[in-house]
């Protein structure tokens, strides 16, 4: 026996089923598995470690000022839109409108609201997340706004606000 006719005897199972093999897969060319592209990984928001962000506690006194005044209906949502996400941003936009129903049903005009920041607890359950309590004292009671960062494409996002 030659050694080309010793290589096809010992490749004679392989070279059968790689023709069945090759016309599977030229006859069925769309129907290979490929990964979902998933944006979310290339282009969404990519979190931020603590130490490559700024102090959180001016932004959190700053955030509750601004909630605090867009709830009484003295300054605009939109101008907090890129400090929150868009779930906070929808779920604020809820309360507004349902406050100023609220202050047009009694007569009311709006008034920009007398209040001080009072005691900020934070707290870091994670890397590159703060919650916050952030104790707001008005003339008539006080109130306490719970806020979490996120730290989210290198700056601090509002990933949830509850005003109590």
């Amino acid at each position: 026996m030659t050694q080309a006719m010793h290589a096809a005897a010992m490749n004679e199972p392989a070279a059968r089923a790689t023709p069945r093999l090759r016309a599977t897969t030229e006859r069925l060319p769309s129907k290979v598995i490929r990964v979902p592209f998933e944006p979310e990984s290339f282009f969404g928001h990519q979190p931020t470690a603590s130490a490559a962000l700024p102090d959180p506690r001016p932004l959190l006194e700053n955030l509750t000022r601004c909630v605090v005044e867009i709830l009484a209906g003295a300054r605009d949502l939109q101008q907090i839109a890129r400090w929150v996400t868009d779930d906070v941003y929808r779920n604020l936009l809820k309360r507004v409108v349902l406050s100023d129903r609220a202050r047009r049903a009694r007569g009311q005009q709006v008034t920009r609201p007398t209040f001080t920041i009072g005691t900020v607890v934070t707290d870091e359950p994670r890397d590159g997340v703060v919650e916050a309590t952030v104790i707001v004292h008005g003339r008539a009671r006080s109130r306490a706004v719970a806020i979490r960062l996120e730290g989210l494409d290198s700056r601090w996002r509002a990933t949830a606000i509850n005003v109590l």
